[in-house]
């Protein structure tokens, strides 16, 4: 029975593997848009892909003159 239990548990790490990736791909994203990369990846750990298209959608962020 345990080693039934273990076989799901690692057939589930794939997934959770490939969030946490996009999450920090996403992060990277933001801070290339000149945004808060920790929160995008927090943002990402929730809503995964949609977050991804939200960044590429949203335009760039202008530093401010001084």
């Amino acid at each position: 029975m345990a080693l039934l239990d273990f076989s799901i548990q690692a057939a589930d790490a794939p997934w959770y593997a490939g969030w946490g990736t996009l999450a920090l791909v996403n992060a990277g994203l933001a801070q290339a848009k000149n945004r808060s990369g920790f929160a995008w990846f927090l943002v990402s750990l929730f809503i995964g892909p949609l977050a991804t298209l939200l960044i590429v959608v949203c335009d760039r962020v202008q530093p401010p003159v001084e």
